[in-house]
């Protein structure tokens, strides 16, 4: 008996008689239009499920010459109301990236700093090595400390900071989740290595670029010292410093996957 060759009907692959096609243009009209109304929200899922790397925001891609400070609270308060007090005098806001323990510990400068006007992000309940957690023990470590700052301050915090920068497509997919674009930077003071004042101020101006994203913490030995001369610094050569949600792009970006920047889509014809 002469055996029977198998053909392959590409419809098939939709279903019987190709009637889930419909469905499935409905879906992908739906998620296209989505994708350009909530960017920051859809397009991790859909890289996810290209296959493409997912990565935080490194730094914003623009011509304008404005930065951002952010401060990572993990430890430590002593040096904060001198920080706080600096910024005031030079009328800057900026974002505090707050721990959970961190907000247990010190609930009234959490206050202080909300009070102020500067920014304040998700940098993870404990702190803890992110890739070595499944997506609900992530969600927990986010939606936990979300929720202090909020009963604190009446303000919920949009931005997350994964601890040491450690991430993975499991984490930044569950964070974008839970409502949060992950943040990273582009130029590390390194003031948590005790390098010295002039130090951490010549890394910090040697790389200073339009669009950075400068990592401070808020309790560095030499922050507070090395802060004033940066700011004289950065301002001396034009730049406008912001909190980093003033410095993204809202709408109409993507995440380049090679190098971090949040770039602008050129405007559709």
């Amino acid at each position: 008996m002469k055996k029977k060759r198998s053909v392959f009907y590409p419809v098939k692959i939709f279903g019987k008689r190709g009637k889930i096609i419909p469905s499935l243009f409905v879906l992908v009209v739906v998620l296209v239009g989505v994708y350009f109304l909530l960017p920051g929200v859809v397009q991790p899922v859909l890289n996810y499920a290209i296959g493409e790397r997912l990565v935080p925001i490194y730094y914003v891609d623009t011509a304008d010459k404005k930065v951002a400070f952010s401060f990572d609270a993990c430890w430590g308060s002593s040096y904060t109301p001198t920080l706080l007090e600096i910024l005031k005098e030079n009328n800057l806001k900026t974002t505090f990236f707050l721990t959970g323990f961190w907000v247990e510990k010190y609930p009234e400068m959490v206050k202080t700093i909300a009070q102020a006007g500067h920014e304040i992000g998700n940098h993870t309940y404990s702190h803890p090595h992110l890739n070595s957690l499944n997506e609900e023990e992530i969600k927990i470590e986010l939606e936990r400390v979300g929720d202090m700052i909020f009963q604190l301050t009446e303000l919920q915090p949009h931005l997350f900071r994964p601890p040491y920068g450690e991430y993975s497509d499991r984490v930044i997919s569950t964070a974008e989740r839970c409502g949060y674009q992950t943040i990273q930077w582009s130029i590390d003071s390194l003031d948590w290595k005790e390098l010295g004042v002039d130090t951490m101020i010549k890394r910090v101006t040697d790389n200073l670029h339009p669009g950075a994203i400068v990592l401070f913490h808020n309790n560095g030995t030499y922050t507070a010292e090395a802060l004033p001369e940066i700011i004289d610094f950065v301002k001396g050569e034009g730049y406008e410093i912001l909190p980093i949600s003033q410095l993204l792009y809202q709408d109409n970006y993507y995440i380049d996957s090679s190098s971090g920047a949040q770039k602008q889509k050129p405007p559709r014809q």
